[in-house]
């Protein structure tokens, strides 16, 4: 275990989607909820560790489970998604949709979540890019096979037009409000120069949280505060953001332009929260480069400027049941220095800032939960590795 000030910068790696979190690329339900509030800390472990659980996947972008259910599903950036049962990676797709979707950079399949209520209606989400490079998002049924899911049974319930190849957001994840909230990065390019982020008519850019609650549609609910489907607004590149069901705060890890890497926390239920790009990245001005108006603008928990990596990759909040020091913290990391840290979210503030020594990892795409709450780390090189106790 390492606090910040004793940070070592690892080397930056290269790879396929070295852009896929839009890092100066220029041109799932959550486990079982505990009860309300955030219990006090216990003693924390002095150290952790990865055990691998999964190998020769390609370009893992997420993993996640259905409520109650063993099994944990991988989402492959090209377009399939895998399922790892009892330790194994099965060798048959749960989907593909490879003939839909257009991938490499931050295109591809990106993310998937499971209905809240899976167990008894089999439906469940994706997020995409289509061949003309839009992003999609469709809901699909699993068949009577619970390990196959029904190609064929796909309705795209939103589709939005994106004029650059990059910053695509990417997560589709349910909320403790059982609504789908889905994130959109500010459409590409460089320094936004479409305007997106300040745009609340626009999509891009947003938060958006939409009632799927009717298979086959979704219906904007009356409490969004823009009349449409946006949540929140000002985000750049929202490659990765979380739910904490143990105290209904919203995490929005926004991947930065050329400056700084920012973790914004705000309660789940507060909607129309502006997060400031792109008059300001992370803390400082942007557009204007000094003296920007920050009034009504949300500043990160949490930032760090690129002299420690270049793209912030947001995990979850630990609430499994393997390694109870460390429940309530929020775990992340950095696709090119590829460390681990933590903290935990308290009175407003980031706490507990702590790096974790796991031993050398390849580039961190993303990472994945459990239906139990155990965290696992996604790597560009194909693997999958659970967070466990070294001690």
């Amino acid at each position: 275990m390492r606090t910040f000030g004793q940070l070592n910068r690892a080397s930056v790696g290269t790879a396929l989607i070295t852009c896929l979190v839009g890092a100066g690329c220029d041109s799932s339900t959550g486990p079982a909820q505990p009860g309300p509030g955030n219990p006090p800390p216990l003693p924390g472990p002095s150290a952790l560790a990865v055990q691998q659980v999964a190998s020769g996947l390609s370009s893992p972008v997420y993993l996640t489970a259905p409520p109650a259910d063993d099994r944990m599903f991988v989402v492959e950036q090209a377009g399939v998604i895998r399922i790892i049962e009892n330790g194994q990676l099965l060798p048959n797709p749960f989907l593909d949709i490879r003939s839909s979707v257009q991938s490499g950079g931050e295109q591809g399949l990106l993310s998937m979540t499971f209905d809240p209520d899976y167990a008894n209606n089999g439906l469940f989400y994706v997020y995409y890019t289509d061949n003309n490079g839009d992003s999609q998002i469709a809901q699909y049924a699993v068949s009577a096979d619970p390990n196959l899911a029904d190609a064929n049974s796909a309705d795209i319930l939103l589709s939005v037009a994106q004029p650059f190849s990059n910053h695509n957001g990417g997560l589709v994840m349910f909320g403790p409000d059982n609504m789908l909230y889905v994130g959109l990065g500010d459409g590409g390019s460089g320094g936004d120069p479409q305007e997106h982020g300040q745009n609340t008519q626009t999509l891009l850019g947003s938060l958006l949280r939409i009632d799927v609650s009717t298979p086959g549609t979704f219906s904007v609910p009356a409490s969004n505060p823009f009349a449409n489907e946006i949540w929140g607004y000002g985000l750049r590149n929202p490659w990765r953001y979380t739910f904490d069901f143990a105290t209904g705060d919203l995490y929005v890890a926004d991947v930065g332009q050329s400056a700084r890497e920012e973790v914004n926390v705000v309660p789940a239920a507060s909607g129309g929260v502006n997060y400031g790009w792109n008059t300001m990245e992370g803390s400082n001005c942007f557009d204007p480069p000094s003296g920007c108006d920050q009034s009504g603008l949300q500043l990160p928990v949490l930032e760090y400027d690129h002299g420690q990596g270049c793209s912030v990759t947001g995990g979850f909040v630990y609430r499994g049941t393997g390694i109870p020091g460390i429940v309530g913290h929020y775990f992340y990391s950095d696709y090119c220095s590829s460390w681990l840290r933590s903290f935990r979210y308290e009175s407003g503030s980031a706490t507990e800032e702590t790096e974790w020594d796991v031993g050398n990892l390849d580039n961190v795409l993303s990472f994945g939960q459990d239906a139990a709450g155990e965290l696992y780390i996604l790597t560009d090189d194909g693997r999958v590795y659970q967070l466990v106790g070294a001690n």
